[in-house]
């Protein structure tokens, strides 16, 4: 199927069933980014355990990622249609003001990009069956550099995405860009994983008697 012809689709798609469309897109490439970073892992371990790590693909911790971007994508799909009418790009004359697009962008990175990493951060630590004590500790050991890393990179997506793409494919374009920030949401989640883990055992071990 040639890109136009799925863009139809797509587009077609959108019209219909808007949420459902946003949700499945966002979760596919939600899920591929998880992909990609373990492959990355797996092609990145140490060469005595290669094998072993090569062999113990991850399914749930993709499906996973896939729910989460299901859930996220029309939270941000509505998102983007409030910024649409809250700054409006073009004024009469039909010109776009830089002023607007900054706004929209700024708005976007203080209000969305927090609220967007809490809800990763808190739902990836439910649905992996952690208490309360390991959320915790998952927002205090990451939560301040990938904000810091989101405010580096993001603005200028956004930029891209809120002055070029049309409203229904905002988010598709988000999430295509995303690919590479769930790459490293994924390493960061699951290398803080590792760690509790490591963690727990050495204190179970500490509390036999």
């Amino acid at each position: 199927m040639s890109s136009i012809a799925l863009a139809r689709v797509y587009q077609r798609s959108f019209e219909t069933h808007p949420n459902g469309t946003l949700a499945f897109a966002g979760g596919a490439l939600t899920a591929l980014g998880d992909v990609v970073a373990q492959m990355t892992q797996h092609l990145t371990a140490p060469q005595d355990q290669h094998e072993k790590t090569r062999l113990r693909y991850d399914f749930p911790r993709t499906l996973r990622f896939f729910c989460f971007g299901a859930g996220m994508s029309p939270l941000i799909g509505r998102w983007n249609k409030f910024l649409e009418m809250k700054f409006p790009l073009r004024s009469e004359g039909g010109k776009v003001s830089f002023a607007a697009l900054s706004k929209r962008v700024a708005c976007d990175q203080i209000v969305m990009a927090p609220i967007g990493l809490t809800m990763f951060l808190g739902s990836m630590g439910i649905m992996e069956g952690r208490d309360s004590e390991h959320i915790r500790g998952k927002f205090r050991d990451l939560y301040q550099p990938a904000i810091l890393a989101n405010w580096k990179v993001w603005p200028v997506a956004q930029f891209v995405n809120f002055r070029f793409m049309p409203l229904p494919y905002r988010v598709p374009f988000q999430q295509t860009c995303g690919v590479f920030w769930t790459l490293y949401l994924s390493l960061i989640n699951s290398r803080e994983d590792q760690e509790q883990d490591k963690q727990d055992a050495l204190r179970h071990t500490l509390d036999r008697p």
